[in-house]
């Protein structure tokens, strides 16, 4: 990965601000691509002279062809939770794919999402596996990667719950529903190893998960644990969401949407057998090892707040 020049789309969000450090310490040269090229700047900080911007829509074909050239690997990191899936998650899918075949390029990673599958019940998972075909019929030795939650000191996920058992009651919603969170350096490592051996990871596709799957209410209880807080857990009526999600979940600011409603009636963890982290030479950190160091800001009174002793 010496001086290769590693072009990601994406590259200013949540993973890839930790796939960008994982290049950068193997030697490589970055390209950060997005609609607002200025969002990402801050990830310029000491790195003259190894890191650029340019924008482009992955839904625009020319300008994605613009941002492929000269890039010696390609990564796709963009990926919505709502709004456009067909052009982003599928037709952008594919002209990266296209434009990164088109160039010459030597590896392409492209990052899905577990449950992604065109006969998948929701849009999210319909258009990941539709984005996932689109890519492999382009460039078909193409590294695909499916990730479950990822987790991270940014993230949306252990926040947004966290700020959630700060209520002194808390609804859940599917609370038996499980998910295998990922650490998004983790997922960050397999990336990068991935570009970097094209011919060990090309043509295959992972999924990617940490070490131990957890229902909604486990997750739940563990965050109230790590801050110190108390709240009564309300489990809502199966039928009482699904009529909340489908006739008020397209309203701005819905707390569910009919997409993520029909997404939390299967489990995210990976399919029995699939390749992992473990391919990669990565070993998958546990939620309890990192989350409670960020989850402290949500503690009464800060990091000096006292919380209860737990295992795990």
């Amino acid at each position: 990965m010496k001086d290769a020049i590693v072009t990601v789309f994406g590259g200013g969000g949540f993973i890839g601000r930790y796939l960008i450090q994982q290049l950068f310490e193997a030697g490589a040269r970055v390209r950060v691509v997005q609609r607002d090229p200025k969002a990402a700047f801050f990830l310029r900080l000491g790195r003259i002279g190894r890191i650029q911007f340019l924008a482009a829509d992955v839904r625009n074909k020319k300008s994605v062809e613009r941002a492929v050239a000269g890039s010696d690997a390609v990564v796709n990191l963009v990926g919505v939770l709502g709004g456009d899936f067909q052009g982003i998650h599928v037709d952008g899918a594919r002209n990266v794919a296209e434009a990164a075949a088109a160039a010459g390029v030597r590896a392409l990673a492209h990052l899905s999402a577990i449950g992604a599958d065109p006969d998948s019940p929701s849009r999210y998972g319909r258009t990941k596996g539709e984005g996932e075909a689109a890519v492999r019929a382009a460039f078909p030795a193409a590294t695909i990667l499916r990730p479950s939650i990822v987790f991270g000191r940014e993230d949306e996920f252990t926040n947004r719950f966290a700020q959630m058992v700060k209520w002194p009651v808390v609804p859940v919603v599917r609370g038996q529903t499980r998910f295998q969170p990922v650490f998004v350096t983790d997922l960050a490592q397999a990336i990068a190893r991935a570009v970097a051996d094209p011919e060990s990871y090309g043509g295959k596709s992972y999924d990617i998960a940490g070490p131990e799957p957890i229902a909604m209410t486990e997750l739940l209880h563990r965050l109230a644990d790590w801050t110190g807080r108390s709240p009564k857990f309300v489990s809502l009526p199966d039928a009482a969401v699904a009529a909340m999600a489908r006739f008020g979940g397209w309203a701005p600011g819905a707390p569910i949407t009919w997409d993520q409603w029909l997404m939390l009636q299967r489990d995210n963890v990976p399919a029995p057998g699939t390749s992992g982290l473990d391919a990669f030479g990565v070993t998958p950190t546990p939620l309890a090892a990192v989350a409670p160091g960020w989850l402290v800001q949500y503690r009464k009174h800060g990091r000096f707040g006292a919380v209860r002793a737990t295992e795990g």
